[in-house]
């Protein structure tokens, strides 16, 4: 069969109104004809889970002083305990990333989109139902699994349906909503106890279930299984009745033969699997090692410095210009492009933490303490610092909060559900996922080791060092993916023509 020139036959029976002189290309005229209004739709619904993830991670900021001083003595959280009730979600979203990996490949992205909505219930139904620590323990675990598994498959599922024009700024919605979560968590909390707040946050999973009943399965995945009557289907609902689905089907047909149906250890010979695959897995560890955990760890002591006595807000504040610049990121996506932004990203938040240790070097040099210690509990510290120097800290955070907003706070993820085949999709996203995890909770939990032994301004001299690395990386390894299609992609990996 000629597919060439059935595409171009699918095409022009649509009608192309164009002068036969003008040049434009197969993908530009059938783009042309695609309706997004059923893919908005079902790209909000997905999103839903993100928001839920975010809700997971903002809502220990305000139930934590509750619980701390609760009077109830089989709930009440020491020091050790809070700290274990924050980090423990890393470890259920680390076992969540596998568990995901391997969802996606057996029951389908839609599936395990609906799947991981129910720990995300059941985490926060124990969590209002707990009569000790371990229950809150629990809790907490079911969320980070529910969240483990949302951070693999909703980029994935959103990858996989959306197409090169509008990729890049849905895609970058996961990464909107979840701070768009965590702002509602913190903003519930001035309002609702930890019980509320917690069934609050099940209400974004219960409706992402209900509705993602209605949403269609993505049509890459449907023809992974042979079932190409259905991916057409699939794509009517998210192309619009006017786009001719069968062309864009038959490319991606063109593009999985010679694939094997299923990820096999050979596979890791191919330059279009073992490239991509340290992309990734890099891109995850870079995103954790900015400092992003320390900022945050930072603010309501620098908002305090610079004289904002109401810590809650400052955290609201904070939460505010993550969702305001992560949005930004999303409008400019498709048109300045991954690498760019990841650049631009990289420079700003180096430099910001760069000064940010010049801050603690000039606050710290005149005590024998150096170390996070010198934050938890000293109440004349904010005295002896010099006054002028509270807008230094404030202002690095501000430049870095809004670098890892535009960049490196939602591309490692849109990258991820980009660049892979769909053989390895499960397997590679998998390992992203748990290397993200992983090293959020290694960094989590020995941070206050590294202040030790560091001081706090060579702790942040070495995130500054980091974000340098992380930009010659990206200058030099990651390709830019704006406006190509996931065969496109693909096929410059392994060194090919795309279909």
């Amino acid at each position: 069969m000629d597919i060439q020139g059935e595409r171009r036959r699918l095409l022009d029976a649509e009608g192309d109104e164009e002068s036969p002189g003008e040049l434009r290309s197969e993908q530009d005229a059938y783009l042309d004809k695609v309706k997004n209004g059923k893919l908005y739709l079902t790209a909000f619904v997905t999103v839903l889970g993100p928001m839920s993830f975010g809700f997971v991670l903002g809502y220990s900021s305000p139930a934590i002083p509750e619980l701390s001083q609760i009077s109830d003595s089989r709930l009440r959280l020491d020091g050790a305990q809070a700290s274990w009730f924050g980090s423990i979600v890393t470890v259920g979203a680390a076992v969540g990333g596998l568990l995901g990996g391997w969802m996606v490949e057996k029951i389908g992205r839609k599936l395990s989109l609906m799947f991981c909505a129910l720990p995300f219930v059941f985490g926060f139904t124990v969590i209002v139902a707990a009569q000790n620590v371990w229950m809150l323990y629990l809790g907490r675990a079911l969320t980070g699994l529910a969240s483990g598994v949302t951070s693999l498959v909703v980029p994935l599922y959103i990858s996989e349906m959306a197409h090169e024009r509008v990729r890049g700024t849905i895609g970058s919605c996961v990464q909107l909503m979840v701070v768009l979560g965590i702002m509602g968590a913190y903003v519930g909390g001035f309002f609702l106890d930890w019980r509320w707040l917690a069934i609050c946050s099940s209400i974004p999973p219960t409706v992402m279930m209900v509705c993602m009943c209605f949403m269609p399965e993505t049509p890459r995945f449907l023809l992974s299984q042979g079932k190409r009557r259905e991916a057409e289907e699939a794509l009517r609902f998210l192309r619009g009745p006017d786009a001719p689905v069968e062309w864009e089907v038959a490319r991606m047909e063109d593009s999985s033969d010679g694939q094997g149906a299923k990820f096999q250890a050979a596979d890791l010979k191919d330059p279009g699997v073992y490239k991509p695959l340290c992309i990734g897995v890099m891109l995850m560890l870079f995103q954790q090692l900015t400092g992003i955990n320390a900022i945050m760890f930072y603010a309501e002591t620098i908002f305090e410095q610079a004289h904002f006595k109401d810590s809650d807000l400052a955290t609201v504040i904070v939460a505010l210009a993550q969702v305001v610049f992560t949005g930004v990121a999303a409008l400019v996506m498709d048109k300045a492009g991954r690498k760019v932004l990841l650049i631009i990203s990289g420079v700003a938040m180096a430099i910001s933490t760069a000064v940010f240790g010049v801050y603690f070097h000039l606050t710290t040099k005149h005590h024998g303490n150096a170390s996070v210690s010198f934050l938890a509990s000293d109440p004349e510290w904010s005295q002896e610092v010099h006054v002028d120097l509270a807008w230094l800290a404030v202002a690095s955070m501000g430049v870095f909060i809004t670098g890892f907003a535009l960049g490196w706070g939602p591309i490692p993820w849109l990258i991820m559900s980009e660049i892979f085949p769909i053989n390895v999709r499960g397997f590679a996203s998998a390992a992203c996922v748990l290397t993200n995890w992983g090293i959020a909770f290694i960094i989590t939990k020995t941070f206050q080791d590294m202040m030790e032994l560091l001081t706090s301004a060579g702790t942040f001299w070495l995130f500054s060092g980091m974000c340098a690395l992380n930009v010659v990386f990206t200058i030099a390894f990651v390709p830019e993916t704006k406006g190509k299609t996931l065969e496109q992609i693909e096929a410059s990996f392994r060194g090919t023509s795309a279909p």
